[in-house]
Parts: C-alpha cells; sequence; structure tokens
C-alpha cells in the first residue's frame, strides 16, 4: 500500500481508532486460513490486507491456523499454506499459532458460560436444532433442553468431553434469543461431539469448538485489535460480540467485513476445487489451470504481479466481480520489462532457402528485451533449413494477410527478408510439408543495407540447431457463468468446465539456448505470450507453460 492509493474504509476505521486512542496501542492482525485445501487467489487478496496493515502501520499480523474440523485437515495444507504466504512476499516471523492451541482454554471459558447460565447442553439433533430455528420470518422455539440446571448441563459437557456419548448425539449451546432476527444469535452451536484424529492434538479430544466461538476466543487470546473477515461473516459478527463481551480474555479485537474477491470464468469455493482434484478434472492442487496460488504460481505468475493485482482491485464494502483480465494485465505489466524474448515455433512448417549456402551456419544477434536493454544480448544461428508456424503461410490469403504467401516476401525476425518460391504438398493428403523460399543477402537485420521495407515479420528457428519441447497452451477452466447461489464457502456464479481448458503440443521447437533454462524460468515466445519452465521440464525434456497471451483486452479498453 502506498501514501497515493487511495484510503480505503478498513484504512478510515483504523485511522479513527488510533485517533479516539479505543485502546489500541498497537495495530495488530492475523490471517487466519482452515488447513483443508490449498490457498487460492482470493486468499491471496486476504493475506496482502492483513499482513499490509500491519506493516502501513507499524504493526504485526499473525499466522493461525483455524484448524477446529479434524475431518478435512491435513498437513500437507499446513505446508502449502505457508509456502503460499513467503512466496507472495510475506513474513508472520515466530507468530504462528493453531486454534488448537487454545483449546483447553476455549473449554474452561465453555464452562465459564454454563457456570453463568449462559451455555446449555442439548440433545437435540442437526435436523431437529434447524427445524427449532425458525426462519427469517418466524422465530425459533426453544429446545425443550434449554432450562436444564447449572448443574446438569456442567456435568453433561464434562460427559461429553471424556467421550461417554456418541458423534451428534449432543452439543453445546450458547443461551441467546430464538427470536433474535439474526438467525446466528438464536442459540448457536459452541461444540460437537466429533470423533476424529486432529493433525496436532491427535485423539486428545473428541469434542470440538465451532468456528464462530473458536475465531474470537483465538483473537482475543492473541491481542488481535482488527479482525478483518470477508463478508459473508457480517450477519456473524454479533455472535463474535457476544462471545467477547461475555469472557474475560483481555481484549476486545473488532470484526471488519470485506467484499471477497469474486473473478471471472473462476470458481473459488474449495469445496468445488477439492472436488476437481479428487475427482481428476486437474492433475492437482497445482495444475496451472486451477486458482490456487500454487497452481498460479506454477503457471508462471510472479508474486510482484499478485502483489499488484490486489492493490488495484482495492478494498470495498460491496461485493461485485472483477474481470479476469485484470490479473491477466498484471502479469503482463510485470514481465515486460523482466522476460527475455525467445523464438519458439509451436506448430512448425519447414522452410528451406534455396539459394542460401548448403552447410553454413550464420550467427546473427538479437537483443534479450527491447524494453530493458540492460538486458543484452544474444547470438542465435541462421541456416538454409529453418522453421516458422504453419499459421503464417496461406495458399491463398485474405486481405491484410502480411505474412508468408506465394510470391510475397516477408522478413524474418533478426535476420533476413525471404520470398515464397514453392510450394511442396503431400500427394494424396494435400497438406503442405514444406516451403521453397529464397532470401535477398542484402537485408540481413541490422546491415547498413537492411533499410528494405516488408509488411510482416516472423519468427522462426533454425532446423539443424531447435530444441524439441512440450509447450502446454492453458484456456480458461470455466467458460459458462449463470446467476446462482452457492454454500457459505462461496456466493459466485455456477460454471461450466471448459473442455478445451488445455492442449498439449509436442512438436514444438525451441531456440537452442533454452537448453539452459530451469524450471520456473520465464520468457516471452514471440509473437506467442509468456511462457515459463514447468516443474516436469528437465534437462532431456522441456516442458513450458503459457501463463499469458500477448493481447492485452484490459491495457486496450483503458482500465488501468
Amino acid at each position: 500500500m502506498n501514501n497515493f492509493t487511495p484510503r480505503n474504509f478498513i484504512q478510515n476505521i483504523i485511522d479513527e481508532d488510533l485517533r479516539q486512542n479505543k485502546e489500541v496501542k498497537r495495530i495488530h492482525t492475523r490471517f487466519p486460513p482452515e488447513p483443508n485445501g490449498y490457498l487460492h487467489i482470493g486468499h491471496a487478496k486476504s493475506i496482502c490486507l492483513n499482513f499490509g496493515l500491519a506493516a502501513e502501520y507499524g504493526g504485526l499480523c499473525n499466522l493461525r491456523y483455524d484448524d477446529t474440523n479434524p475431518s478435512k485437515e491435513d498437513l500437507e495444507y499446513v505446508d502449502s499454506i505457508e509456502t503460499d504466504v513467503k512466496w507472495l512476499g510475506f513474513d508472520w516471523e515466530d507468530r504462528k499459532y493453531y486454534a488448537s492451541n487454545y483449546f483447553e482454554k476455549m473449554y474452561e471459558s465453555a464452562e465459564e458460560l454454563i457456570r453463568a447460565g449462559k451455555a446449555y447442553v442439548c440433545d437435540l439433533n442437526a435436523e431437529e436444532i434447524r427445524e427449532y430455528r425458525g426462519t427469517l420470518k418466524e422465530p425459533g422455539k426453544e429446545s425443550p433442553y434449554r432450562n436444564r440446571t447449572i448443574e446438569e448441563n456442567l456435568a453433561l459437557f464434562r460427559s461429553m468431553r471424556v467421550g461417554e456419548f456418541a458423534d451428534g448425539s449432543r452439543t453445546l449451546r450458547a443461551k441467546i434469543e430464538m427470536a433474535s432476527p439474526n438467525l446466528n444469535m438464536r442459540d448457536p452451536v459452541l461444540y460437537r461431539i466429533l470423533r476424529a484424529t486432529h493433525h496436532r492434538t491427535g485423539d486428545k479430544w473428541c469434542i470440538y469448538p465451532m468456528y464462530d466461538y473458536a475465531h474470537p476466543i483465538s483473537d482475543a487470546l492473541e491481542g488481535i485489535t482488527h479482525s478483518i473477515c470477508t463478508l459473508e461473516f457480517e450477519d456473524h459478527r454479533p455472535l463474535y460480540d457476544w462471545v467477547v463481551d461475555n469472557l474475560d480474555l483481555g481484549c476486545k479485537p473488532q470484526q471488519i467485513e470485506f467484499a471477497r474477491l469474486n473473478l471471472t470464468n473462476t470458481v473459488m469455493s474449495k469445496r468445488k476445487l477439492r472436488e476437481l482434484v479428487e475427482q481428476g478434472y486437474v492433475e492437482g492442487w497445482d495444475d496451472p489451470r486451477m486458482p490456487t496460488i500454487s497452481g498460479i504460481r506454477r503457471r508462471g505468475y510472479t508474486p510482484e504481479s499478485i502483489r499488484d493485482f490486489c492493490e488495484r482491485i482495492g478494498v470495498a464494502k460491496a461485493n461485485s466481480e472483477v474481470d479476469i483480465s485484470l490479473l491477466e494485465h498484471c502479469i503482463r505489466e510485470d514481465l515486460n520489462t523482466k522476460a527475455p524474448r525467445v523464438m519458439a515455433v509451436l506448430r512448425p512448417l519447414k522452410v528451406i532457402i534455396d539459394n542460401y549456402p548448403e552447410g553454413q551456419v550464420e550467427e546473427l544477434s538479437a537483443e534479450n528485451n527491447p524494453e530493458n536493454l540492460e538486458m543484452g544480448s544474444r547470438k542465435l544461428p541462421f541456416t538454409r533449413e529453418i522453421y516458422i508456424e504453419q499459421e503464417d503461410f496461406m495458399e491463398n490469403p485474405p486481405k491484410k494477410f502480411f505474412r508468408l504467401t506465394p510470391g510475397k516476401e516477408v522478413r524474418l525476425k533478426h535476420a533476413y527478408i525471404i520470398k515464397c518460391e514453392r510450394v511442396v504438398k503431400d500427394e494424396k493428403t494435400g497438406e503442405i510439408l514444406e516451403l521453397h523460399c529464397t532470401y535477398d543477402p542484402q537485408t540481413r537485420s541490422g546491415s547498413e543495407q537492411s533499410g528494405r521495407k516488408v509488411k510482416g515479420t516472423l519468427h522462426w528457428v533454425s532446423a539443424q540447431h531447435a530444441l524439441q519441447a512440450e509447450v502446454r497452451l492453458y484456456d480458461y477452466l470455466y467458460t459458462k457463468a449463470e446467476e446462482g447461489q452457492d454454500d457459505n464457502d462461496s456466493n459466485e456464479a455456477e460454471m461450466v468446465l471448459n473442455p478445451h481448458s488445455l492442449a498439449r503440443l509436442t512438436t514444438c521447437l525451441v531456440e537452442p539456448g533454452l537448453k539452459e533454462a530451469k524450471q520456473g524460468d520465464r520468457f516471452q515466445f514471440m509473437r506467442q505470450g509468456y511462457f515459463c519452465a514447468d516443474l516436469d521440464s528437465t534437462e532431456d525434456k522441456l516442458v513450458f507453460n503459457r501463463i499469458v497471451s500477448l493481447r492485452d483486452s484490459w491495457a486496450k479498453q483503458g482500465k488501468k
């Protein structure tokens, strides 16, 4: 966040809190992921916001795992979360916590609520609790177990802890108001019985706190001043405040809600993303088509581009949808001066230059990045046989086709002007096998005699020196959106899977310098887009992912 960015409403709230000295001495935020899946681009917004606010105000930001549901949690997710946060450029230092750190304190606090007559053990099952809760138009009904004595509630709750009851047979509920207009305040469940091995506490517990109970307690115990949540928790804020107000925890955090990130052509429900992985629609959480941070990283996005994107979209109170082309614009802008330009032919068509000396290898000079001349230049081998893109040649072209056609000239980038003289086809299929061309030796790029102009410029590779590579072209994982309502983990449009979200091209040819490409290295394939060496890439097999095409619709629309 910089001084030239307009202040968002959260900054205004914090500024006012500091002015009024509302017991706020130092701003303290937290990023509280659930370790039940990989983080996605929406979490990146929250990470940048929470760590960014702490940095702006000279405060602190904790990393805290909300590990209150062991049936869906795994250490794999814990490790992936830490990798993602660090990759984005943030550091929690020694402030890594778990909600499970506070299980004993949460249990003690629950007994405190029971003794104060503010919590009771209920024997209704989950379906009955929903029925008793009522609707938005009708008040709820009190549980028949609501008026148990304090002594009976304490005894039952302690029996729940030691495992005397079956899963789902009893809950601990807050005693608030069954006629409340806010359904979250109609005697919400604080604890449920759940026999599941926890990744940190093992089988010590068979009762686990609900998120709405565990979260405010964790915040208060860590001294969090501002608990930044997404907008779906706005209706839960009265319960957050009720927990904090009815327990002596030494701190009273303030919950503030902001609009979650919704991207066009993108689903960001962790439940749905898990289904994609488990049902084999993608090749894992880090599949480059996935909106997970690990998928985005593998595809080739930079942390700088993600932070820039999160700053550009800002922080709002109302839900809205961001065009994914803005995210693509940010990576193009970041790589424009960073990524070396190289030549790669994705669908090769052989060209033989008949009047070029056989056996001759010429080294041509090519700048690595015209937008950043400090990146220097490289040498490209040029020979009698080269490859160009199939789409760069047409026998019967339409008007304004300025690439190679019979009898017409084009320039080869960094090389010469060539003219197509003859087309060789397969006699049976009519498929074009090769082109025979001539070149003008006086038109070498960079020479004093190279001033002759032609309209088309093509990229190419030397047939003798090119390296074979696999190139993976990614499209949006989802293509069609219809208005709909998802579960409380997502309030986004329903999408349709795109059957053409991945194209593997296995006969691509790239210039020889890419033999040194390491996993994660990024390049601009001239006229093709930005690409990244994939994790599958080795010295013996080059594999590149297309990060994004060169076309930037966002910039063209003036949406910078």
